[in-house]
């Protein structure tokens, strides 16, 4: 079916005027939560930087990407050239609106395709950096900031090419005169195909891709980036640094885009819509100023010294724990950590000390550290050290799955605990998930959703579907809200955390249609080690969205492997619950219902026996309370 709106007469709106940069801020920060930014105050360059990721980061809700085309009737109608009124149903497109004059097509949020041979058939969500860049994984893959929707055809032939300043040599002009053309954009080497769009949206395009550098700061090293010089194929313009995140002279052409199409209304509009959705803003939209006080540094051209005193302060069998003395240096960004002679860093830190993990029991490793400074010079090594983990120890070797909740409808959940001895960063964790076709009779992966941030030693983290209804756990109350692939399993699906593309821990058997679909999962106390192949014998089973003491592992759990005072067997019962353990001295128990209603209590229950009867219960998912301790049962 086409899709192709064609207007005889609408409204002409005039193009915005370029209000001074001062004005608009003022008018911008009206829009601001209160609070929002708190902790800016005084910062400039890479540290202002680090510290918006870190705000605009926090809590974020990712929504799937099949729920884009929804939400774009509340972030992107046309209600500011063509129409000029609320009650419009068609979407604002960067690629093909006309500004100055009619539209030569139109499109609503339903008239979405997957390809197009010419403009004006239906529209693409269109990632203004390119997916492949972060492998199509979630949370990028259905960030707002940055998926929009534009015309398909238009969306098909940009491809993957960069935005930038066509030269002489065009490919295409489309019927809004953005274009497609070889790169002339000054000081950028590479000479391939670029498109260019209208001066009206360059200032938007600018704010949206800088807003990705800041948003995703800490997985910039992990995403793709062009290392060639090639002049041709070099179209990728991260840098793969973390602070600075693109080319120099793509920084200078969105600094001079930022100024040249100041902020709109329309972006004001749109931020205060994604911030509804996401919880999340785009600083660069709020305070514009801030891209030249971020990107303004003035590094020297002299390296720094290197660092001092490299030491080992502690092994185990998969970890060691690295520290050594600063340079003097006054524009270090961070050091970077060299194993077994390798030309390629490990790790990198801003800090003087790092724990590197993954590593093998009674084994040797030599290490150096490297300063790296503001202009991406590298000192020289630091002293060599080596270094050898110990043959055992009673950590956890990595982060493991503790409880897997499926049920009902989006109640789905997946705990998380670091019981490795020590602090873990999050950026090369992800959640994978197979599904299964039954057309073609075939398995294949989902888009993965990538884990962010650290997670302290004996402490756990829930990753909850925004649209969870359950009735222990809100949304206020998990780590990571996402609605991607792997957060919609029905408990056939296979589902693993990895770390990079080595399996870790998972629930449920790879090629397998599996059978935990309206279970809950949790794992045994006496596991003290993640698992790459999922047994059963592993997990204790629950009812469809039990979700009892999710996300509090390490106060409930703990408690109960260390005392191990009582055990309620058979769990799930039918007619009596056994306890097992030193019972005499049980003042009272109780049992309670998911919602905390007390259903039965009884004083002094094991005088002359030991089970309590369960026979006038409802089937569903109880608590016995043995003076103020909670045991989870089930009544068949």
């Amino acid at each position: 079916m086409q899709y192709f709106i064609n207007l005889a007469s609408k409204f002409i709106m005039m193009k915005k005027i370029l209000l001074p940069v001062l004005f608009i801020t003022l008018f911008v920060n009206a829009q601001i939560p209160a609070g929002y930014y708190n902790g800016t105050a005084g910062l400039a360059g890479y540290a202002l930087k680090t510290k918006l990721h870190d705000i605009i980061s926090e809590k974020n809700v990712n929504w799937h990407y099949g729920d884009l085309p929804s939400f774009y009737n509340q972030t992107d109608l046309d209600t500011y050239y063509d129409h000029g009124i609320a009650n419009t149903t068609f979407l604002l497109d960067l690629y093909s609106e006309n500004p100055l004059g009619t539209d030569a097509y139109e499109y609503i949020s339903s008239q979405i395709v997957s390809g197009s041979s010419a403009e004006g058939l239906g529209y693409n969500r269109e990632h203004i950096m390119p997916q492949s860049t972060f492998y199509s994984n979630y949370p990028m893959y259905s960030d707002l900031f940055f998926v929009i929707p534009t015309d398909a055809r238009i969306n098909q032939l940009r491809s993957n090419y960069p935005y930038g300043i066509s030269n002489s040599t065009i490919h295409y002009t489309f019927t809004n005169t953005s274009k497609i053309g070889n790169n002339g954009t000054s000081g950028m080497t590479y000479t391939g195909r670029v498109y260019e769009p209208i001066n009206e949206f360059k200032g938007d395009i600018a704010r949206s891709l800088l807003y990705f550098a800041v948003r995703y700061e800490s997985k910039l090293r992990t995403f793709k980036y062009d290392t060639t010089t090639n002049p041709v194929t070099d179209r990728n313009q991260l840098d793969g640094t973390e602070e600075r995140a693109f080319d120099l002279p793509y920084i200078q052409m969105l600094k001079q885009w930022n100024i040249l199409d100041p902020v709109s209304q329309k972006e004001i509009d749109r931020n205060n819509a994604v911030y509804t959705i996401q919880k999340n803003r785009n600083p660069f939209i709020d305070h514009p100023e801030w891209i030249n006080l971020i990107w303004s540094e003035n590094p020297d051209a002299t390296p720094p010294l290197a660092p001092i005193s490299l030491v080992s302060n502690q092994q185990n069998a998969h970890f060691i724990h690295l520290s050594w003395n600063p340079t003097t240096d006054t524009d270090i960004l961070g050091y970077r950590i060299y194993m077994n002679g390798s030309a390629t860093p490990i790790a990198t830190t801003k800090s003087t000390s790092i724990v590197i993990d993954h590593l093998s029991p009674s084994t040797s490793y030599s290490f150096t550290v490297r300063a790296f400074d503001k202009g991406y010079l590298e000192s020289s090594d630091s002293n060599s050290i080596t270094v050898s983990t110990t043959a055992a120890d009673t950590n956890s070797k990595d982060l493991m799955i503790v409880k897997y909740i499926e049920g009902s409808g989006n109640n789905k959940a997946i705990e998380i605990v670091n019981k490795t001895g020590h602090e873990i960063n999050l950026n090369n964790y992800r959640l994978n998930i197979q599904f299964y076709d039954s057309v073609y009779d075939n398995y294949y992966l989902g888009n993965s959703f990538e884990l962010e941030g650290k997670i302290d030693n004996n402490q756990s983290f829930v990753i909850l579907n925004p649209k969870a209804t359950l009735s222990c756990y809100t949304n206020s109350d998990a780590k990571f809200l996402t609605a991607s692939d792997p957060m919609i399993f029905s408990g056939t699906q296979y589902v693993e955390l990895a770390y990079n593309s080595t399996t870790i821990d998972a629930v449920g058997l790879k090629f397998n249609q599996n059978t935990n679909a309206d279970i809950s999962l949790y794992r045994k106390s006496t596991i003290t080690q993640p698992s790459a192949i999922f047994s059963s014998t592993e997990w204790d089973s629950y009812a469809a969205n039990y979700c009892q003491n999710l996300g509090s592992l390490s106060v409930y759990e703990n408690i109960f492997s260390e005392t191990e005072e009582f055990k309620i067997y058979p769990n799930p019962a039918n007619d009596f619950i056994f306890v097992k353990g030193n019972t005499q001295n049980i003042e009272r128990a109780q049992i309670i219902d998911l919602s905390g209603k007390i259903i039965y209590t009884e004083k002094k229950p094991f005088i002359k026996k030991k089970n309590i009867s369960i026979q006038n219960l409802n089937t569903g998912n109880y608590l016995l309370e043995l003076d103020g301790k909670t045991y989870p049962f089930i009544k068949r």
